[in-house]
């Protein structure tokens, strides 16, 4: 699947949002002001001035309706969500070539609050997957322990969980280790049948 640069990079973003929300083994990752600057500067999302409490508070709301379009059903669930999403951001494409990159587009309006910045530019990446008929590519990682986000790239659509050298790579010890147990209980009850007829035919032979 050909994603252009700034899509990619702003799939990127969205999924990192989506696992900074709080889960049963995990804290949020977006709690005070301090995780939010973070966050921005991690990603190097730019464009954004001094942050207060009401960025915060935006950033979360959007992290919550990102996550509503990963868990939307159908094609046409997602895009209300999306139009929603990007309509309330106020977008406002425009090309930039900033800080060394490549000519790319913006989405978010000149001035707009890091949450609406990353509504717009999230939300445009969505509609991307959406009107690309790869809806199925929003996913949440199938290891019984972990309900990650992703996106998945791969060819045939079949990557299943989130990183293949963690959880993936987890599942399949912990699968490997319960065939080599059954195997082994299975191959310690043939050695009784053996050797209880073994027993049973020097008892006939007496």
């Amino acid at each position: 699947m050909q994603i252009p640069h700034d899509t990619r990079r702003a799939l990127d973003v969205v999924v990192a949002l989506v696992n900074t929300a709080a889960e049963p083994d995990q804290p949020d990752g977006l709690s005070d002001l301090s995780s939010l600057r973070g966050f921005v500067q991690e990603y190097a999302i730019s464009d954004v001035g001094d942050l207060g409490a009401r960025d915060l508070a935006g950033v979360r709301t959007v992290r919550g309706k990102f996550a509503q379009v990963f868990a939307a059903p159908n094609s046409r669930a997602a895009s209300t969500l999306i139009n929603e999403l990007v309509a309330t951001a106020g977008t406002t494409p425009q090309l930039t070539d900033h800080d060394g990159y490549d000519w790319h587009v913006h989405y978010f309006a000149p001035g707009a609050s890091v949450g609406d910045h990353l509504a717009a530019d999230g939300g445009m990446a969505l509609a991307f997957i959406v009107v690309s008929g790869e809806q199925e590519r929003l996913r949440r990682c199938e290891a019984p322990d972990c309900r990650r986000a992703f996106v998945d790239l791969s060819r045939n659509r079949s990557r299943r969980y989130c990183d293949s050298r963690t959880c993936g790579n987890r599942l399949h010890v912990a699968a490997y280790r319960a065939r080599r147990k059954e195997a082994d209980a299975h191959g310690s009850e043939q050695e009784e049948i053996v050797d209880g007829g073994e027993q049973q035919q020097g008892a006939d032979h007496r």
